[in-house]
């Protein structure tokens, strides 16, 4: 008899990443009040679709900034897709939502980190994450400290801190 694993950091991996996919979702016509997202992603990783020109910039991993200016966000459970200009141009991006490594959104000072199957990436050379804004007149903003990645071998999360007390 076959003995059954329960994957239960795959299975909290794909429940947060359901945070992320009803952000966007309630995000599609705008996001409300102060709300702004930061979201990191694995250029390299199948199934991300970005300009030649976008990925020459940020071969490895890139941030992209949700917060004024956006058109066209698509959902659906797999993926996302956005238009943001990139110094002036505008670009279609279209993510899946495995590619993810990283979501933030510092007006509810929340973000999430999550792990990344890179074994599964074409070769390329590394490099440091940048971050992209979404304002037009914007080249590049300085990254703001993000949470340590995870350690490999996994990461203890504590739900105190997320509940209403």
């Amino acid at each position: 008899m076959a003995k059954t694993v329960l994957r239960y950091d795959k299975m909290v991996e794909d429940a947060l990443r359901g945070v992320l996919r009803d952000s966007l979702i309630a995000s599609q016509d705008g996001l409300p009040g102060d709300h702004h997202f930061y979201i990191t992603f694995r250029t390299r990783h199948p199934g991300v679709d970005i300009s030649e020109h976008i990925r020459g910039r940020y071969p490895d991993e890139m941030t992209i900034v949700l917060q004024h200016q956006y058109w066209g966000l698509e959902v659906t459970p797999e993926w996302f897709e956005v238009t943001l200009s990139f110094n002036r141009v505008n670009e279609r991006l279209h993510i899946p939502f495995a590619a993810v490594t990283a979501f933030a959104d510092p007006s509810a000072k929340f973000g999430l980190q999550f792990q990344a199957d890179t074994s599964i990436e074409t070769e390329g050379p590394e490099s440091e994450s940048e971050l992209i804004s979404a304002e037009p007149e914007a080249e590049e903003i300085a990254p703001t400290p993000a949470p340590a990645p995870a350690e490999a071998g996994g990461q203890v999360i504590a739900l105190d801190a997320f509940r209403k007390k």
